[in-house]
């Protein structure tokens, strides 16, 4: 975390909007997921006290359920998983981590200033998910990088930019902040404000009608361009029962703006409102060194 020892680290699993190898995007991470979860589990029935030393690593594995759109702009939700991966190194609190970060590796870390590799997994948009004829988007894998400062000791700013590969092969980001409140590891609470923006490549793959698009489903021809796409709130929560179990959880809307909102597979066959929020349950273990 921002302003904790450089040997801290994290890597997030995360549970928001389309941040962070979410589970739910595609089979193939789910299967990866619960795998890693259950080898994480075994590691813990073996694990010794969870008193430690500055060499020893404390991991933090979480499971439950969320409520999320089916696809970007839908008016349906869908219920899916929820996971939650942190690591600290002895004594360090977790990291502190937004619940719709992108997935990330802290490879740099100096004074409040963090940065390194993000990822992220964009579900398939299928017709049927839609209801009109309008075209699919295949499973996209989104790499690129983030950088984030934490100014003081509750306040983080955080921006990434993503090259999608695969599906909608355009280039989409985020530049957010948190305030939070936190008490080491006992709990920790945030809610912050973000802008979501993208370029037109994005923007025509979610919200783009082509001429044989709209011959086919019978919406009006649209072209989208790049720019900011939506505005949007999250809201997190991590609570420790004990140095062994807690419980995790989100909130988050999403208000879809500009030519995305004007879309008319928004207008007539989705919504600009998107909520999602979701609940679980962690697990603390030490593998010592």
């Amino acid at each position: 975390m921002p302003g904790q020892p450089a040997e801290a680290a994290s890597f997030d699993a995360g549970y928001g909007n389309d941040t962070v190898l979410q589970p739910s995007l595609c089979p193939a991470v789910s299967t990866l997921m619960k795998r890693a979860f259950v080898a994480c589990a075994i590691l813990a029935i073996s694990s010794p006290a969870l008193a430690q030393d500055e060499d020893d690593f404390r991991v933090r594995v979480g499971l439950g359920g969320q409520i999320k759109p089916e696809f970007i702009g839908s008016d349906e939700t869908r219920i899916l998983p929820l996971f939650d991966f942190d690591f600290a190194r002895g004594t360090n609190p977790f990291p502190f981590e937004a619940p719709d970060d992108s997935f990330g590796i802290r490879l740099f870390s100096k004074g409040g200033f963090a940065a390194g590799p993000a990822a992220n997994i964009q579900s398939k948009r299928k017709e049927s998910d839609v209801g009109a004829d309008v075209g699919k988007v295949s499973t996209t894998f989104e790499v690129g990088g983030f950088a984030e400062y934490q100014a003081g000791k509750s306040i983080r700013v955080r921006a990434d930019l993503r090259k999608g590969l695969g599906g909608h092969d355009g280039l989409v980001g985020s530049f957010g902040a948190d305030y939070f409140w936190r008490d080491a590891d006992r709990y920790v609470f945030s809610i912050g404000p973000r802008v979501l923006f993208s370029d037109a490549g994005f923007q025509r793959a979610y919200f783009g009608v082509d001429n044989a698009a709209a011959l086919a489903s019978g919406l009006p021809a649209y072209r989208p361009d790049g720019g900011i796409y939506a505005f949007a709130a999250a809201s997190g929560l991590t609570y420790q029962f004990n140095p062994r179990f807690g419980m995790f959880g989100y909130a988050r809307y999403e208000r879809l703006v500009g030519d995305a909102a004007d879309s008319p597979i928004i207008r007539e066959l989705g919504s600009r409102n998107q909520l999602s929020g979701g609940l679980g349950l962690s697990y603390t273990f030490t593998v010592k060194r």
